[in-house]
């Protein structure tokens, strides 16, 4: 299948998923914003793109394992509820927010001015950088070093936001935008494109699995910092959760979920 037929077939995907929302928020009145309701429910259901590690991932098992899987499930664990998680295609994220199929995203979701315009976020509980990750033989280094080459992001993904905020934006080459980190990062190792801007959270990670084959370029496109996204009426949802991480962070939970995955602690405050 061309790539112009697969941006097609997509798109029919996601004019669908918005006629269902406007049935759902026009015809139901059943989306759950509120901690009671999601206890008298018994399950929270967490959504994620279950291909990015190590955040949330498929293990060689196909079990979904990762830092923000165990955190949610500890969680859910000592507030007593059962946790779902849910993958979804991460441009229709709002979608599957609002129309009620997830009741958070919590996935190293970068917290952006544009997503504080279309949710809710935690408190941040991670710091992270959109890194340029290259080859380990290339040249580039600065973002300077971007101009006329190929680079590739996740689509409506916070690299793609930080890339657009940037000048070097009109001087590349070739700008692609993946479905997924996967799809980016393959064509990288093949040598179809010459840089990835992502997150540094998952970059070093995938360099940690692969070493030798990639390195990281010294400029980056910016710091940011992660939270869990709720709908905008959810902030009892919100309030539930944050309190909970913050009693993981001070009894040093947080950091043994972290240390697991990172060998460090990373959390914020």
């Amino acid at each position: 299948m061309g790539r112009g037929e697969i941006k097609l077939r997509k798109l029919i995907v996601l004019s669908v998923m918005l006629l269902s929302l406007l049935v759902v928020t026009g015809c139901n009145k059943s989306v759950i914003n509120t901690w009671e309701k999601i206890e008298e429910r018994g399950y929270m259901i967490v959504g994620l793109d279950d291909t990015f590690a190590p955040m949330g991932f498929r293990d060689n098992g196909g079990n979904l394992v990762g830092f923000d899987v165990d955190l949610a499930k500890e969680v859910g664990l000592r507030l007593g509820v059962e946790v779902r998680f849910q993958p979804i295609d991460w441009d229709a994220k709002v979608l599957e927010l609002n129309s009620g199929t997830i009741d958070m995203i919590w996935n190293g979701l970068t917290i952006t001015e544009s997503r504080l315009e279309e949710m809710i976020f935690s408190n941040p509980y991670i710091a992270n950088t959109q890194m340029v990750m290259v080859k380990s033989d290339s040249s580039i280094d600065l973002i300077s070093d971007l101009t006329g080459k190929k680079l590739g992001v996740q689509i409506s993904s916070a690299a793609q936001e930080a890339v657009d905020a940037n000048a070097i934006v009109n001087n590349l080459g070739e700008y692609l935008k993946y479905d997924q980190y996967n799809q980016a990062l393959l064509e990288l190792k093949n040598g179809t494109i010459d840089a990835v801007v992502i997150d540094e959270i998952m970059g070093r990670y995938i360099i940690s699995q692969s070493v030798g084959d990639y390195k990281v370029a010294s400029e980056n496109f910016g710091s940011e910092t992660y939270g869990v996204g709720f709908r905008l009426e959810s902030d009892s949802i919100r309030d539930q959760i944050n309190q909970v991480l913050a009693e993981m962070i001070l009894d040093g939970t947080a950091a043994e979920i972290s240390i697991k995955w990172f060998n460090e602690d990373i959390f914020l405050g």
